[in-house]
C-alpha cells in the first residue's frame, strides 16, 4: 500500500468502520477477536457444506427413483403429483435452501437469515429427538407394522406401480422374497395359484436370484411356477427367505453403525446451532459497538 492509503486504513481499522484481516488475530475495539470470528463463520459454512452434500444426494435419490419409474413419461405424467419419490426430491431441495440460507448468512453477517437458518435447525433436532424416542418407545411395534405394510405392497403389487417399485428394489437389494416367505405371494391376486394367466403361482422376477438372462435383458418370466417347487428346488432359482428378516438382520448386522451415524449427524447439527448462536451474539454485540461509537463521535 502506499503511504496515504496505508494511513487511511490504519484510520478506518482505529475507528471501526474496517475490521483487519482474520489471520491477524487482533481484537478490534468491540472486544471481539477478528479470529475468532471468522473461524465461527468458516466452521458453519463447512458444516453448511457438509449438508448440502447429503442434500444434493437425497435429492438425487428422489430424481433416480421418477427417472427409473418413467414418471415423467406422457401416460404418467398426470399422476407425478401423488409419487411417493417427490418426498425425497421435496427433503432434498430443502435441505439445500437451508444450508444456503445458512452459508448467506455466515459469509454476509446477516441476523435475520442466521435467525431463520438457526430456528430451522433447532426445529428440526427437535423432531429427530422425538422420533428417536417414539422409535425406541414402539420398537415392538414395528415389526407388525412393517410386515402389514409389506403385505399390502404385496397385494397391490400389480396395480400401484409405486408399490411395485418399492417392493422390487426392497427384493433385490435384500435378495429377498415376500415378507415371510416367498409363499406370502399366494395372497395376491395374480400370482395366486387358483388365478388364470401365466403369473399363476408364481412370483415377480424380483424375487429370482438371477433376473437377467445372459446377463443384460431382464426375464420378467423368471418366477413362473415357483410356488409349486419344494423348497430344494426352489431355492436355485429364487430367494426363500422373506423380505422382515432380511430387514432385521440388516439392522442387527449394522446398529452399532446405524447408531454412530445417528449421534454423529445430531451432534453436527448441535455444533451448527451453538455456532450460530454464538456467530450470531458476535454481529449484535459489533453492531452495539458500532452503535455506540456513532453516538460518541
Amino acid at each position: 500500500l502506499r503511504p496515504g492509503a496505508r494511513a487511511r486504513r490504519l484510520d478506518e481499522e482505529a475507528s471501526g468502520t474496517l475490521e483487519p484481516a482474520c489471520t491477524k488475530g487482533t481484537v478490534p475495539k468491540n472486544g471481539l477477536s477478528t479470529h475468532s470470528s471468522c473461524l465461527l463463520k468458516n466452521a458453519l459454512f463447512i458444516s453448511n457444506l457438509f449438508f448440502t452434500v447429503m442434500g444434493l444426494v437425497v435429492l438425487g435419490m428422489g430424481l433416480w427413483g421418477l427417472i427409473t419409474k418413467e414418471s415423467f413419461a406422457q401416460e404418467r405424467i398426470g399422476h407425478i403429483g401423488t409419487d411417493p419419490m417427490l418426498v425425497f426430491v421435496f427433503l432434498g431441495l430443502t435441505l439445500c435452501l437451508l444450508c444456503l440460507m445458512g452459508c448467506v448468512g455466515s459469509l454476509r453477517e446477516n441476523s435475520c437469515l442466521l435467525r431463520l437458518f438457526s430456528g430451522a435447525v433447532l426445529i428440526l433436532v427437535a423432531a429427530q429427538v422425538l422420533v428417536a424416542i417414539a422409535a425406541y418407545s414402539l420398537q415392538d411395534q414395528i415389526v407388525p407394522v412393517l410386515r402389514s405394510g409389506m403385505l399390502t405392497a404385496m397385494v397391490r403389487y400389480q396395480d400401484d406401480l409405486d408399490m411395485r417399485f418399492i417392493t422390487d428394489e426392497i427384493q433385490m437389494n435384500l435378495q429377498c422374497c415376500g415378507a415371510d416367505n416367498y409363499r406370502d405371494w399366494e395372497m395376491n391376486l395374480y400370482y395366486n395359484c387358483s388365478a388364470p394367466g401365466v403369473q399363476a403361482c408364481g412370483v415377480p422376477a424380483s424375487c429370482c436370484i438371477d433376473p437377467l438372462e445372459n446377463g443384460t435383458v431382464w426375464n420378467s418370466q423368471c418366477g413362473v411356477g415357483a410356488q409349486q417347487l419344494v423348497e430344494f428346488s426352489a431355492q436355485s432359482v429364487i430367494y426363500l427367505g422373506g423380505c422382515l428378516g432380511g430387514i432385521a438382520r440388516w439392522i442387527e448386522q449394522n446398529k452399532q453403525l446405524i447408531g454412530i451415524v445417528g449421534i454423529a449427524l445430531l451432534g453436527v447439527q448441535i455444533l451448527t446451532l451453538i455456532v450460530t448462536t454464538r456467530l450470531l451474539d458476535n454481529i449484535q454485540w459489533s453492531k452495539a459497538i458500532s452503535s455506540q461509537r456513532d453516538v460518541e463521535s
